[in-house]
């Protein structure tokens, strides 16, 4: 069955407010993540540097130096020591 399903476009992309607070947490969680599956921040930097339809490149480039500069003040867990 094909049902068609009415969207209001303007309440789903709605941009909702997200605190800097927010997006360091996601950073930080993102860094973790990586970490623990044995990425290096190479690795990361291809992933966060790869083209998408969200970020433009300057917009990708400084999110890179962002997530850099998290790699490396975050503290790297005990097991990695």
């Amino acid at each position: 069955m094909n049902h068609s399903i009415s969207v209001n476009h303007q309440v789903v992309f709605r941009p909702k407010s997200v605190s800097d607070e927010l997006i360091a947490a996601a950073i930080a969680g993102v860094i973790q993540s990586a970490r623990s599956n044995g990425q290096s921040l190479e690795d990361l930097m291809q992933e966060v540097l790869a083209d998408d339809v969200l970020l433009d490149g300057q917009q990708r480039r400084c999110l890179g130096e962002v997530v850099a500069t998290a790699w490396e003040v975050l503290p790297r867990p005990l097991s990695s020591l």
